[in-house]
């Protein structure tokens, strides 16, 4: 456990979203259904670049204080397995094009769902997976 010391700092861009992405989406569902007791809701539109239509399931994690960080599971044979967070911003491209200019690589996006957000995908210059997300 992390001990805080003098006042809180807000983030500027939250992170807003979790993704946990494998070639068998509905046995990780299960594992950390279990592990964790999270429950999964299938229906919901998703980019064809982040997981198979019909297999990402999203959650709504809340805790006991009512923190709330969604998250979802997905993927399908043709997914690399990775985890990743996502970074509320206001417009993908330029933040992908400010990722590129400060040392960062473009790997996806922008891409965006039926619903209308709008996702891409980024590595930082040691080559962490990063997600940005503009909410509809």
């Amino acid at each position: 456990m992390v001990e805080r010391r003098g006042p809180v700092e807000t983030m500027g861009n939250p992170v807003v979203h979790f993704e946990i992405i494998g070639k068998d989406p509905e046995l990780l569902r299960g594992y950390f259904g279990e592990l964790f007791g999270w429950q999964f809701e299938t229906g919901g539109p998703v980019a064809p670049t982040v997981s198979e239509a019909g297999r990402y399931g999203f959650m709504d994690a809340t805790d006991e204080t009512g923190q709330r960080i969604p998250g979802g599971i997905g993927g399908g044979p043709g997914f690399d397995s990775h985890v990743v967070f996502y970074v509320n911003v206001p417009d993908v491209e330029a933040a992908l094009q400010r990722a590129e200019s400060l040392g960062g690589k473009r790997v996806m996006g922008p891409e965006r769902n039926a619903a209308g957000l709008v996702v891409g995908h980024l590595t930082d210059p040691e080559g962490n997976l990063i997600g940005l997300a503009a909410l509809p």
